[in-house]
């Protein structure tokens, strides 16, 4: 099996298709909302057609804090329902894909002077285990100082009066978007990145029922009809609005979100610290992750180029002070961090209010030329979303024609995601053991086999598979398997070049960076031998990755980078 329909070798065959396609519901936008509408939509039997602009997740899909949470400082703000949904999604999207969404012992240290005290701390973390029906083993124990310093050592203790020990989900935001996409293209959606939405197309009722799009990959242009088109472009969303009619009343109020890496031996925190910035009563997470710590994030208002939400000096500086502040051995410098990277949230505007104080649900906006549109929300509720807006779409297309009566409900609960098809926790590690087992021939080891998994799920077989194919090309056992993971991303994750690869596939450009630079180049001869490049096609890759190696460091001197 050497492709699939999601392969980046077959996309002109996909594309010179479309005009012989009849699609039911067109989505613009290739994020995680985006690709839950698309799972939703072909679950109930209907044909929708997705198109990204740049490349699945590429925008707040793969900048968020990569956490499946039920947003615990929500309940300051009173937000139950919210809560109280979106801690129940975690424990379905963790059944629906145990393979990226994994358990995290989260520690939540109280200080004096923080924003919670030890009482409403106490109550506020037995609301949340009742709201989202957390199981008993990871319910919340409320600890003495001294316990969280066993816990978490580095913490600072002259303000230390107690903590909380609950739990959370760790995922990577982009594998996860990728993974519901393979989902829904398995099942028979059409899924295109690199397909930017140019205008609409109407009936003679001034009813918007397609779009015009431009194939960035080869500037062709295409036409295509449906019943019902969707925006759900997250930052991007009242730009596709306008392009229908003039924005006006509720709109996008955009804020900006930073994460910084560094090196796990220079805050090496045994599990993930929610933590209080103390200048401003906000909160920051620091999240271990194999060789690095990842923390944040901010929350500032944001009005510049939505296309590149940069990180700068004075983001970094914010981190690091609180940071520093909550672990003060560490002493964390601008020279300490490896990487970074910032999303922006698409949130509703609220006069008068701060960006910590914005509501996350999501809306749902509609033009009267039938455009549907959604803003809004979290990572953790992506499922949800998806589910209002399809049932929405459904009442649409029933009044549009009989057919379309008996369609089902949302049929996504229960829905293992590509890869996902495991049981339970036990089972994931079983076939971790087994794939380890398997690949000792190819020299494989168990952290390169865990960190297959842990992206891949079962989709590691195919992987493995292949590299063993390569056993007698390639001598160095760890090019061999990063070979076979480049090969999979193109056959199998529409994967066109070296920054899909290594950003949104991967993550390495966030988590090793260190190590990507000694690699990028034997990566680039890789996908240029898959992909038939030529020398020309190949630089441009190369040049497009360079740039994006030193978009994640700009903030430091040229010296210190």
């Amino acid at each position: 099996m050497e492709s699939s329909l999601f392969s980046a070798i077959e996309r002109a065959t996909y594309l010179n298709r479309l005009a012989d396609e009849k699609f039911d519901l067109i989505i613009v936008g290739g994020g995680i909302t985006g690709a839950g509408i698309a799972l939703d939509a072909v679950s109930r039997g209907l044909k929708p057609l997705l198109l990204e602009k740049e490349d699945f997740a590429w925008g707040t899909s793969s900048r968020s804090t990569k956490l499946i949470h039920g947003g615990l400082r929500y309940l300051k703000q009173l937000e139950i329902n919210l809560v109280r949904e979106v801690g129940k999604e975690r424990a379905i999207v963790h059944q629906n894909a145990r393979h990226v969404v994994i358990p995290e012992r989260m520690i939540l240290p109280i200080i004096e002077g923080g924003s919670l005290g030890k009482f409403m701390s106490s109550l506020g973390l037995w609301v949340y285990d009742k709201l989202a029906g957390v199981e008993k083993e990871e319910q919340r124990q409320m600890l003495s100082p001294e316990e969280v310093l066993k816990e978490e050592p580095l913490v600072r203790t002259d303000i230390l009066k107690g903590g909380g020990l609950y739990y959370e989900y760790r995922t990577d935001d982009a594998r996860l978007c990728i993974e519901v996409i393979k989902k829904a293209v398995e099942m028979g959606a059409v899924c295109l990145n690199y397909t930017e939405v140019q205008s609409f197309l109407y009936d003679d009722q001034s009813q918007i029922h397609g779009v015009k799009f431009l194939d960035r990959m080869t500037n062709n242009s295409f036409q295509v009809k449906s019943q019902v088109v969707v925006n759900s472009t997250g930052p991007w969303v009242d730009k596709i609005r306008s392009f229908d009619e003039e924005v006006k009343g509720k709109r996008l109020h955009l804020t900006k979100g930073v994460h910084i890496v560094v090196n796990h031996d220079r805050l090496p925190v045994k599990q993930a610290v929610y933590f209080d910035v103390m200048e401003d009563n906000r909160m920051v997470f620091a999240i271990p992750r194999g060789k690095i710590t990842y923390i944040g994030t901010t929350d500032t208002f944001y009005r510049e180029n939505i296309d590149e939400p940069g990180v700068t000096l004075e983001d970094v500086d914010y981190v690091l002070k609180a940071a520093n502040a909550m672990f003060p051995s560490v002493n964390l410098k601008p020279n300490d961090v490896r990487s970074s990277w910032s999303g922006l949230r698409p949130l509703i505007h609220e006069d008068g209010k701060d960006p910590s104080e914005l509501s996350r649900k999501d809306e749902i906006f509609y033009s009267k030329n039938g455009l549907i549109s959604i803003a809004g929300g979290k990572l953790t509720g992506y499922r949800k979303m998806a589910e209002r807006i399809m049932d929405v779409v459904v009442s649409k297309l029933k009044t549009i024609d009989p057919i379309y009566h008996k369609l089902p409900k949302c049929q996504t609960k229960h829905l293992k995601l590509s890869g996902g098809d495991f049981e339970s926790s036990d089972a994931l590690k079983t076939y971790i053991t087994q794939v380890i087992g398997e690949s000792s021939q190819i020299q494989a080891t168990p952290f390169q086999v865990e960190s297959l998994v842990y992206k891949y799920g079962r989709n590691t077989d195919l992987i493995i598979g292949k590299a063993f194919e390569y056993y007698g090309d390639i001598q160095d056992p760890y090019y061999r398997l990063l070979k076979a993971e480049i090969w999979y991303g193109i056959h199998f994750e529409s994967c066109h070049n070296l920054c899909d690869f290594v950003i949104r596939r991967t993550g390495r450009l966030y988590f090793e960076r260190d190590q990507l630079g000694k690699d990028y180049l034997q990566m680039a001869d890789f996908m240029a031998d898959l992909l038939n490049w030529t020398e020309a096609e190949k630089e441009l890759a190369i040049d497009k990755f360079k740039k994006e190696f030193e978009f994640v460091i700009q903030f430091l001197e040229p010296t210190n980078a």
